[in-house]
């Protein structure tokens, strides 16, 4: 039996012939349209567009570009959870300094109000020591020698000094209204010599007393009378 000839029209014929005849990309145009959908794939993460949206997917003849893209949008991915990474990072390690600079701050201020404290104590306690030891001594009239009912008086400044060994002193003679002020003034710088004297031989070293006389000039009690004059016949010890 004899087969009749199908003859193919002219037209598919001359689109089939063009797609034989079409050359192979060149490594240049696969790269540059690698590069191209690369590009595509960060930006389409970047406007949020998830993996799937490829739009390379079904483009069997080019699936460079569809890796391409998904290298793109998988870079753009990467990145942004690096640089999210690095932030947290970041974040956390900025809340520690701050947290450790706080502790810092704060140790700080506890050990500085702590100090204040023990100085306003030590403070506190000195000034207590110090009322409580530095006591007048009297002499008699035109005397400067020290009195036996003022020793216990100097014994206990001796021990305040020991207590305190950066006390310093200065010792005050004074004398009453009688005599010249010449004469006084000698007889002043006499009993705070003799007190000084007297401390000396307590164990106190003199380098931390002073001594001044100020006579009749700075009296306590200003009647005319012995039991007026004798308080003013007397030896004063000031803190420097």
């Amino acid at each position: 039996m004899r087969y009749g000839t199908y003859l193919v029209p002219a037209a598919i014929v001359l689109t089939l012939g063009s797609l034989a005849c079409k050359p192979p990309k060149t490594a240049e145009q696969i790269k540059a349209e690698t590069q191209a959908a690369f590009n595509e794939g960060v930006q389409a993460f970047k406007d949020g567009k998830g993996r799937e949206t490829n739009p390379y997917l079904n483009d069997k003849e080019n699936p460079h570009k569809a890796t391409g893209w998904n290298d793109g949008w998988d870079k753009a991915k990467a990145d942004k959870d690096a640089a999210d990474k690095a932030a947290a990072e970041k974040a956390a390690a900025d809340a520690r300094a701050a947290a450790d600079a706080k502790a810092a701050a704060d140790r700080a201020a506890a050990e500085e109000a702590a100090r204040k404290a023990a100085e306003s104590e030590k403070a506190a306690a000195f000034k207590k020591a110090a009322d409580a030891a530095l006591k007048l001594i009297h002499f008699d009239y035109d005397k400067s020698e020290i009195k036996e009912a003022d020793r216990a008086t100097l014994q206990g400044i001796a021990d305040f000094m020991k207590a305190f060994p950066a006390a310093k002193l200065e010792i005050e003679g004074h004398c009453d209204e009688r005599g010249t002020n010449e004469y006084n003034l000698a007889l002043g710088n006499k009993r705070a010599a003799a007190a000084l004297a007297y401390l000396k031989t307590l164990g106190v070293d003199e380098a931390r007393f002073t001594t001044i006389s100020y006579g009749k000039e700075k009296p306590l009690c200003a009647e005319a009378k012995e039991a007026c004059w004798s308080q003013n016949r007397r030896g004063e010890f000031k803190l420097k």
